[in-house]
């Protein structure tokens, strides 16, 4: 051990960014599927993460999702439905850091080229009404996943490339999405008054828990990756806080999806 891992917290302790990692998406699903006996099968190459679950709970009552056959995580389901013409996969309430970025090692290991995560968030600095989207450009690095992929620094940052490319997509104001930078934390219960100031001193929007350590996720493997932050609530703040809109902010949701991927068209 060094010096310099000594003084150093674990969560900043022998990292070895541009080493590799003995245990692998790859490995787990293999053997995943060895012991499942399920066939390797390619996933959609456009795949959304749903940590409220309510888009996938939606598209099941609508009788328009149906599970993937191939897909052998051993902590979700896969669900595959049509948007405007485009076969896209989604998955369902891998809420927080750890567990969106689990789900998307494995969702890139099985063939998807572009992943949308759209998860709710509390309002930091009253830009509109909620409900409302942010699509994150950047998300400051208040967990401990990202941390894991890329050395210390304030922000993960969504790629320009993909953001330019949504270009104008939401200009119609059909749904509501502004584009800004949020904070993505592990303890939602932890945000404090003294906290929430800090962050609208900075110029944040919103509150999440996943954005941070996927765009860290996704610069470091060179993936495709967008998250939105669907704005719901006020933390509790107000009365009749947590609407989210029609079928529980579903309807919003699959529009922004299909934009973006229609933007993207992977393939």
């Amino acid at each position: 051990m060094t010096t310099s891992d000594n003084d150093q917290p674990p969560i900043l302790a022998h990292k070895h960014f541009h080493s590799a990692s003995v245990f692998t998406p790859d490995s787990l699903l293999r053997e995943a599927r060895r012991q499942k006996g399920v066939p390797l099968l390619p996933v959609p190459k456009v795949c959304l993460l749903d940590p409220d679950g309510d888009i996938v709970r939606q598209l099941k009552a609508a009788g328009r999702a149906k599970l993937h056959g191939g897909w052998v995580c051993y902590h979700t389901d896969l669900y595959v439905f049509e948007e405007n013409g485009l076969n896209m996969g989604v998955v369902g309430c891998a809420v927080g850091a750890p567990f969106a970025v689990l789900v998307a090692e494995e969702l890139f290991t099985c063939g998807c080229e572009l992943l949308i995560s759209i998860t709710s968030a509390g309002q930091i600095t009253p830009a509109q009404q909620p409900p409302y989207f942010i699509l994150i450009d950047r998300a400051l690095r208040d967990e401990g996943t990202s941390y894991h992929y890329l050395p210390p620094s304030e922000w993960s940052e969504a790629s320009t490339d993909l953001v330019a490319r949504l270009g104008t997509a939401f200009d119609d104001g059909g749904v509501p999405v502004i584009q800004g930078p949020t904070w993505t934390t592990d303890a939602p219960f932890r945000e404090t008054a003294q906290a929430i100031e800090a962050m609208k001193e900075r110029g944040i929007l919103a509150v999440e828990m996943e954005a941070a350590a996927l765009y860290a996720f996704a610069r470091v493997r060179k993936r495709n990756v967008l998250c939105f932050a669907h704005v719901t609530n006020q933390m509790g703040q107000v009365d009749g806080d947590f609407e989210k809109g029609a079928a529980n902010g579903a309807t919003d949701a699959l529009v922004v999806a299909s934009r973006v991927a229609h933007r993207f068209r992977p393939g």
